[in-house]
């Protein structure tokens, strides 16, 4: 997307949030659409719960970022919300959590206290859906944050789904993986960073780490590019989100990942363990290099779980489940649906 473009969707905001907001009106007898504030944690965090069918299985989604909030990405899931109760949440730190608590009420913020959050919350949800589990999907930053959910209490889960899957990499492979698709598309600055960057990723500056995904999300080709192509605009043209709620959103991320980069990356995949008491799936973009393609596949193939499946989204980088929506839905019907027990569709 380019500049004239991201300028025109800021001029045509309010007709693409009227579209939108259209889009998203569910008619359907037993829907449920809901926003508000939730106790979780102590504090109010945001939750957005979206389905034709209460009684359809539940989707909860663990954003990445740190703290950049998915419910900005509601429309393009509207095709969902058909088969699954959607629920988006903006975490301690993140978006309209943010906003509503600021730096102080957020309190403290760490991938356990995190974790903490979203046990809680799956406990809120499937009472008051009347549920006896769900679907966990955790996405980038948020897949750490997921495996220690699924990990601590398997029992409140039909199955783990991870995508853009943060994975343990022993061996350093992500330096040369990045180092070889920024030299491919010709990126010589982004090659010099991650040359004195090197692989210890102990050493990085926080403003080094910001500056490698830049070149990074800009390096992989012929897949929409996660800031212009799907960011950016869902953000503009969401109907539940005013420009104040767009710059507190910048202002989570940049609260969250200063009290996160530490624990991102230094994360403890052995505290965590490769042996899940329950179906463990990772759907991930087949062109991913900001948590690479690789690096995925290994972790699976060290997974001891029930059941495990490693699934390729085609011609998708990273947020690989708003790129290709369509091919992930049907993902998630063919290979998780029917592991769902009867009673609980």
């Amino acid at each position: 997307m380019t500049q004239s473009t991201i300028l025109s969707k800021i001029i045509l905001r309010k007709r693409n949030q009227r579209k939108n907001a259209k889009m998203l009106h569910i008619d359907t007898p037993n829907r449920v659409t809901e926003s508000s504030y939730v106790k979780i944690g102590g504090i109010e965090q945001w939750i957005s719960i979206r389905g034709e069918d209460h009684k359809n299985p539940i989707l909860l989604f663990i954003h990445g970022g740190p703290a950049s909030t998915y419910s900005i990405f509601s429309p393009l899931l509207r095709s969902w919300e058909k088969h699954f109760t959607i629920v988006q949440w903006d975490q301690r730190g993140a978006g309209k959590t943010y906003t509503r608590n600021g730096k102080v009420g957020c309190g403290m913020i760490s991938f356990d206290r995190l974790a903490q959050d979203g046990i809680e919350l799956t406990e809120y949800l499937v009472h008051k859906l009347h549920h006896q589990k769900l679907i966990l999907i955790g996405s980038s930053v948020g897949s750490l944050i997921g495996i220690m959910m699924a990990k601590q209490r398997p029992d409140l889960f039909h199955a783990y789904v991870g995508t853009d899957q943060n994975s343990p990499d022993p061996q350093l492979l992500s330096y040369q993986l990045t180092l070889d698709a920024l030299s491919a598309s010709g990126q010589s600055k982004g090659v010099k960073l991650v040359e004195r960057m090197g692989p210890d990723r102990s050493s990085w500056s926080q403003k080094d780490f910001d500056k490698r995904n830049q070149y990074i999300v800009k390096a992989v080709k012929d897949v929409p590019n996660m800031i212009t192509d799907l960011i950016l605009p869902s953000m503009l043209s969401s109907p539940e989100h005013k420009m104040s709620d767009l710059i507190d959103y910048f202002k989570g991320m940049s609260f969250s990942l200063e009290r996160l980069f530490g624990e991102l990356l230094n994360f403890d995949f052995n505290k965590v363990g490769t042996s899940f008491k329950l179906p463990f799936f990772v759907f991930h973009g087949d062109k991913d290099i900001v948590t690479p393609t690789a690096l995925a596949q290994s972790y699976v193939d060290m997974i001891e779980a029930p059941y495990k499946e490693f699934v390729l989204i085609r011609d998708a980088g990273h947020l690989a489940c708003f790129a290709r929506t369509e091919q992930f839905l049907e993902e998630l019907l063919n290979r998780v649906y029917p592991l769902i027990p009867d009673t609980a569709k």
